[in-house]
């Protein structure tokens, strides 16, 4: 969702003329790449950098809760899943930079002119609507953080405040803090800086807990079952139709003719959650941004293989490694394990407790209809606390966990007290810095669609787009606030198509590629890989749709369709 090349392409993505760094730059490269390959390689490790920077703080609030509920419904067996999302993305991200390095064009103005302005304008469009929709969860993460791990005496729902009454206080300051960041952002100043390295050192801190949780597991009692972890990392389509095993052994404790509704609702989180993870892991407004940046820098088709190689390396290995960790972390702690206080007749919370009888309620509707749900509350209680243990018992596996639930992730290595610090701290620095990102981007977009320079007072308008995102705590006020970076992300899912089938034609455009078009072998590959992640997010986009918005959902994605396609034949007549 983020880039790390962000501050520098809104500040300056209207200024692309080379430094002398750069110009440096390009004659290593020319000089390398006139050698041969090997040479070649060599420069682009010793000037990569920009790639591994962007991994390290691509891990927002999105990445971080589809990597932490991976482990919770799926165990181990989904490690692969973020890693082909991934690698998918960078291809896609890829070609766009090919594109954008070989014409020197900026992307928006040349889809519309080279390409269709309905996908043009529809790839912003959407852009803007995912920085909006992405900025609900980041103050919903931060929200929950500070009310369950950080300050719950304070701004907690049983604090001097009140649940209400915090949220508004801690939205406030967040919100404060971030259009501060947002309107001073051209000023470079040296407290922007010194916020920007407090909040990457934030989620620097999470990231490396989690690396030592995993260590600290490994040397551990019998350590960590590696022959899972590994097979984790093989692709299984078959989990889009099937529960995670390790379930097996509590549907079979349940009633043969309650085992397909336990069956479904185990299904139904994990294709949310497996959306989810791969649409948080290279998002739409990631791809609006990132040619923009290049631009910035002054890079050209000399530059083409170092952005390539930069991405391929510097941006799959990092967060395929942060996220792995995150998930294998995530998977020992939670997995097919019944939620803590649930089950016996500890202090659960009241969230977990609400998400417990919803679950046993749904169960019994499905038995009795509305003989059940016609029932006054203390008799439908007295026939919950009737339910057989197996019932109970998945009941307890399928809630989700909240801030406080999921920081003990981080319990084997640092203690509970020190986990909830830690944990509070770094998502809510993830979350802070995302909602600055989220709210330059709206801002780079507007800017961009109105053709006028970055910066200044439309920038400024565009930004506080993103920041309705305030409203997220509220909106999803008494539910899981981790949970809401699913849905989000689904809706960022839903638009990605717009984007690679986008740069699959820019890719194979004449009129925008001219004499630098790939030819044989090389537009073979390159039109198979982008075929691949962009069927991949059709299917993904199609079945979202479908869940989410049925008839309604199909019909306006039908007539996006029509109208690119009418515009198409209109402006083929208009040429001929």
């Amino acid at each position: 969702m983020k880039s790390a090349e962000t501050s520098s392409a809104t500040r300056e993505a209207a200024q692309i003329e080379p430094s002398a760094q750069v110009a440096a730059d390009r004659a290593l490269l020319r000089d390398a790449q006139a050698r041969g390959t090997g040479p070649a390689l060599k420069a682009y490790v010793k000037l990569s950098g920009p790639g591994w920077l962007q991994s390290a703080i691509t891990l927002g609030g999105g990445s971080l809760s589809g990597a932490l509920f991976l482990g919770v419904i799926a165990g181990y067996s989904m490690l692969w899943l973020q890693v082909l999302a991934v690698v998918l993305g960078v291809v896609m991200l890829s070609a766009i930079s090919y594109v954008t390095l070989s014409t020197r064009e900026r992307p928006f103005a040349a889809i519309n002119r080279h390409i269709n302005p309905v996908l043009g304008w529809g790839w912003a469009l959407a852009s803007l609507m995912a920085s909006m929709v992405w900025c609900l969860p980041q103050f919903s993460l931060s929200t929950a953080v500070v009310q369950q791990n950080l300050l719950p005496g304070i701004l907690g729902a049983e604090g001097i405040f009140g649940d209400i009454g915090g949220k508004i206080i801690i939205c406030a300051l967040l919100f404060i803090t971030a259009t501060a960041i947002v309107f001073t952002y051209d000023s470079k100043g040296k407290g922007v800086k010194l916020f920007e390295r407090l909040l990457k050192g934030l989620v620097g801190l999470v990231v490396i807990s989690f690396f030592g949780v995993v260590l600290k597991l490994a040397f551990t009692g019998d350590g960590l079952p590696w022959g899972e972890i590994f097979s984790g990392f093989i692709p299984d389509l078959s989990q889009w139709s099937h529960p995670a095993e390790t379930f097996g052994p509590a549907l079979q404790a349940v009633a043969p003719e309650f085992r397909a509704f336990w069956s479904n609702n185990i299904l139904s989180m994990q294709r949310d959650v497996m959306i989810a993870a791969a649409a948080a892991a290279v998002g739409i407004n990631m791809t609006f941004l990132l040619p923009y940046s290049m631009l910035a820098r002054g890079w050209d088709k000399h530059f083409r293989g170092l952005a390539i190689f930069d991405l391929s390396t510097g941006m799959v290995i990092p967060f395929v490694l942060v996220t792995g960790c995150i998930v294998i972390a995530s998977a020992s702690q939670f997995h097919a394990k019944p939620g803590a206080g649930l089950l016996d007749g500890g202090n659960a919370p009241p969230a977990l407790v609400g998400q417990f009888n919803g679950l046993l309620d749904s169960r019994l509707s499905a038995e009795m209809g509305a003989d059940y749900t016609s029932l006054a509350p203390e008799a439908k209680a007295e026939i919950r606390a009737a339910l057989p243990e197996g019932d109970k018992r998945m009941a307890a596996m399928l809630v989700k966990r909240d801030a406080f639930h999921l920081s003990s992730a981080l319990a084997p290595l640092t203690g509970s007290t020190v986990a909830n610090a830690v944990f509070g701290l770094g998502v809510l620095g993830m979350g802070l810095s995302t909602i600055v990102i989220l709210m330059l981007i709206s801002g780079f977009v507007v800017c961009e669609m109105l053709g006028v320079p970055q910066g200044g007072k439309t920038h400024r308008i565009g930004a506080m787009l993103a920041s309705v995102g305030v409203l997220g705590p509220f909106i999803w006020s008494g539910k899981t606030a981790f949970w809401l970076a699913v849905p989000t992300s689904i809706i960022g899912m839903i638009f990605l198509p717009i984007a690679y089938l986008t740069f699959l034609l820019m890719m194979n455009s004449k009129s925008l590629m001219g004499d630098q078009i790939v030819r044989g072998n090389q537009r073979l590959l390159w039109n198979l890989l982008m075929g691949v992640a962009t069927l991949g997010a059709l299917i993904a986009a199609g079945w979202s749709i479908w869940d989410k918005a049925h008839w309604t959902g199909v019909s306006i994605a039908v007539a996006f369709i029509v109208f690119a396609l009418a515009v198409q034949i209109f402006r083929k007549k208009q040429l001929a």
